[in-house]
């Protein structure tokens, strides 16, 4: 006993050191391993929890258009999984995930989240992406009581019982994003583009609205193009047409590769155009290429290059699970969240119910958050700075602008 004991104090200095827990966590896990309590206890809705073990749902595109975006949050999921289990898991089980490909498609992603709760059983997922796939998910979510952490930037207007959103919502990156420009760059037009769905719409409406009606500016055109388009052509003489002084950008997945070259083909880069996008991280900088965005701007709330110790650990384990070459992006350190956040959920409520683990969540913080520090609010969604970032040529940001803590606000008055 005595030398368990020791093994395990060994282990918790280990993960001290590393960055991957905080004390009292540390702590709470010592005497979880210690006392594991009865299945009965902390299952009593039918849920696939085990003596040994519990099964949570990863849900992403893995192939598709999405997968250039949504391949990072699986690896980033997996790696927290790994490391809880390697502290001895929640409540003293081994989390085993069920992963499922959304395969780019909505329908795809809601009939994959009835499998994982009425098969499967599992008592929450981490998943999701485009919003597309969320407000597919969420009636599945909400008729058969499913727990959902969603780690995208997105428009917001929206707050479940069944969701937790770990990424930004649009007063933690539009609206700061946009006030950056404005103050910093001296950009008063601007041209919005995006994909053509409910993220970069309602995003896009909610830009307009704070560079006209708050700002004073002027918004000179605003283009969308479906998922997954691939020639943008007409899109780029029209901005080159209306010279505006920032572009806004907010296309997705595997359209910034196009997007992106064809703007570089075209003579626009940082030279001569600002540009400023919510939708591009490291994950799709890989496929672009950063001699392709060099100079360009996104607003985010975590980039690879942040110098703090909790990400200093984050990035050597992630690169040691994925390899040298892996990057990553936003919303892959948002899904590396959720199940840190689920497993601290859990715990304080002392049991896997899906409801107990909902009401746990408010105010759960995270001082190891790779972003630096996160803490959930009541409304579901998570305290969080917002910072712009400017890409290199080899593919990682230099971040130029950091806010203080966000509060966020999903109902943000007069842009609703």
């Amino acid at each position: 006993m005595m030398m368990k004991k020791h093994s395990m104090l060994s282990q918790l200095r280990r993960l001290l050191i590393t960055g991957m827990v905080a004390l009292p966590v540390a702590l709470a896990m010592s005497s979880h391993v210690l006392a594991t309590p009865p299945t009965d206890e902390v299952n009593t809705t039918g849920l696939a929890v085990t003596d040994d073990t519990v099964n949570v749902g990863i849900l992403h595109s893995l192939t598709g258009t999405m997968a250039i975006s949504e391949t990072g949050s699986v690896e980033a999921e997996q790696l927290a999984i790994e490391q809880i289990n390697a502290q001895g898991g929640v409540l003293g089980r081994q989390i085993v995930p069920i992963i499922e490909d959304g395969a780019s498609d909505w329908p795809t992603f809601a009939d994959r989240t009835r499998k994982l709760l009425t098969q499967d059983n599992v008592p929450a997922i981490f998943g999701a992406w485009t919003s597309a796939s969320r407000k597919a998910m969420l009636p599945v979510l909400e008729r058969e009581n499913g727990l959902l952490y969603y780690p995208t930037f997105y428009e917001g207007l929206e707050e479940s019982p069944n969701v937790i959103y770990t990424g930004q919502e649009a007063t933690q990156q539009i609206l700061a994003g946009i006030n950056w420009a404005w103050n910093e760059q001296g950009a008063r037009t601007f041209y919005l583009i995006g994909s053509d769905y409910i993220w970069p719409r309602t995003s896009m409406k909610i830009a307009r609205i704070h560079i006209e009606e708050v700002l004073g500016g002027e918004v000179l055109g605003e283009d969308y193009a479906p998922l997954g388009h691939t020639s943008f052509g007409s899109n780029i003489n029209r901005i080159r047409l209306r010279k505006p002084d920032v572009i806004f950008a907010a296309v997705v997945g595997g359209s910034n590769v196009a997007w992106f070259r064809q703007l570089s083909a075209a003579g626009i880069n940082a030279d001569n155009q600002t540009l400023l996008t919510i939708s591009v991280t490291e994950d799709e900088v890989l496929g672009i290429g950063g001699e392709n965005v060099e100079g360009f701007y996104s607003s985010m709330k975590y980039f690879q290059s942040l110098d703090n110790e909790n990400n200093a650990a984050f990035v050597e384990a992630f690169k040691e699970r994925w390899g040298e070459d892996s990057v990553i992006g936003d919303v892959s350190q948002a899904a590396y969240l959720g199940p840190w956040l689920w497993k601290a959920g859990v715990e304080k409520a002392g049991s896997f119910d899906v409801d107990a683990v909902s009401a746990a969540m408010a105010d759960i913080e995270l001082t190891t958050a790779p972003e630096g520090y996160v803490q959930v609010h009541p409304n579901r969604h998570l305290w969080s700075k917002t910072r712009i970032g400017r890409w290199n040529e080899d593919g990682q940001a230099t971040v130029v602008w950091e806010s203080d803590l966000v509060e966020p606000d999903p109902f943000p008055e007069g842009y609703q």
